[in-house]
């Protein structure tokens, strides 16, 4: 993905992350879940040792695990999941949901490894998520 300046559109999958910046700013989709199936879980369940992250919804709707609470975000709603906090979060509508997440540099870093690894089993990816300071709780297939 190519990164741009301080200001730019987020269209066509660019995240906006000004060089010697620690926040990253991105608007991604997630495809909808067939009625009567499980959901997709978009990141397993894990945590971010001493990274916040968020979410804003623009359209569809988006669940989430934050702790032992799970809740159902819409559109124009925002989630903030503290550092330190396991979260996951999934789309559980047929609908293709629209969301802008902020994150921190180091989160950045750690989807991009993930996406660029070849081998995804669970020692590899734990491995991933303790070299960025954060934590592998479970493994959604």
């Amino acid at each position: 993905m190519k990164q741009v300046d301080f200001i730019a559109s987020l269209d066509n999958g660019y995240i906006l992350q000004p060089k010697n910046s620690r926040l990253a700013i991105a608007e991604w989709t997630a495809s909808g879940t067939s009625l009567g199936d499980t959901p997709q879980f978009i990141a397993p369940l894990h945590i971010h040792h001493n990274d916040d992250e968020a979410w804003y919804i623009l359209e569809g709707a988006l669940g989430f695990k934050v702790g032992d609470k799970e809740i159902e975000v819409n559109a124009n709603q925002a989630v903030v999941v503290p550092r330190g906090t396991p979260h996951t979060f999934w789309n559980p509508k047929p609908g293709t949901a629209r969301y802008i997440i902020i994150m921190t540099s180091r989160i950045r870093s750690l989807i991009d490894a993930i996406h660029a690894t070849e081998q995804r089993n669970l020692e590899t990816l734990k491995e991933l998520f303790i070299r960025y300071e954060s934590e592998l709780l479970e493994l959604n297939e």
